[in-house]
């Protein structure tokens, strides 16, 4: 396998094929980690400004001192690393659906691996987001019924475009008022979007939410020559 290619990991999963490559770009000399999922490119090192802008304007929404946070979606951890900068996060807690995910940031195949996993305020956790969220134990099976100040989701492509049918629910009034339950008073959920601002999306938040927005982040796009943009919804509690 040539150098500038490697393919670091390949596993089937009840979601299908996954796989984690690494590939050195030519015009920069560094390498770029990659997550691919069947024919979908679900994660890529170059493009990581949405998943910071995620942890930096979902816990700028947040009030008050210590935080308690969960990250729905490991990816490469670049939402989780951005949310450990936050010098108020006392605890992180990151659902992973796919065990290989996790299994690639404890064995240190992906560069924030070692960092994420060595930091004592984070805890990755293999299971199911949308269950969680879903129903009355939450998502931290050490503590069931455990609330949090901030709620960060990076998994699906957008509420309109998801990785799995089973997930559509969460994105109507009922699975978002579900999700509020696991909040405190004047909790956030913050959700990137490839899409742009839905209004169907933003009608269902603010049926749950008393005060939401929308914000469109632009980055560079090195591969075309051009700028990007994802959509960070913020949602809070009062």
């Amino acid at each position: 396998m040539s150098a500038r290619f490697q393919e670091l990991d390949w596993r089937p999963t009840p979601m299908g094929e996954i796989s984690l490559r690494r590939r050195r770009h030519p015009a920069s000399d560094a390498d770029v980690y990659e997550v691919k999922l069947n024919d979908e490119w679900l994660m890529s090192s170059m493009f990581t400004a949405g998943e910071t802008a995620l942890a930096d304007l979902g816990l700028a929404s947040c009030a008050g001192g210590e935080l308690d946070v969960v990250v729905g979606g490991l990816g490469l951890g670049y939402t989780a690393d951005a949310a450990l900068k936050d010098e108020r996060v006392r605890s992180l807690l990151v659902v992973e659906a796919l065990d290989a995910v996790v299994e690639w940031h404890r064995e240190g195949l992906v560069p924030l691996g070692e960092r994420l996993t060595s930091d004592p305020r984070c805890r990755l956790v293999q299971g199911d987001f949308f269950a969680g969220a879903a129903g009355a134990d939450g998502f931290d099976p050490e503590a069931p019924g455990r609330r949090f100040h901030a709620v960060l989701l990076d998994i699906d492509h957008s509420p309109e475009h998801v990785l799995h049918p089973a997930h559509a629910d969460f994105y109507r009034p009922g699975g978002l008022r579900a999700l509020a339950a696991h909040l405190h008073p004047g909790g956030v959920f913050a959700l990137w979007s490839n899409d742009r601002p839905s209004e169907d999306f933003r009608s269902a938040l603010a049926r749950v939410f008393p005060e939401t927005e929308a914000r469109i982040v632009t980055f560079d796009n090195p591969l075309q020559g051009n700028t990007a943009s994802c959509t960070i919804y913020i949602a809070r509690l009062r």
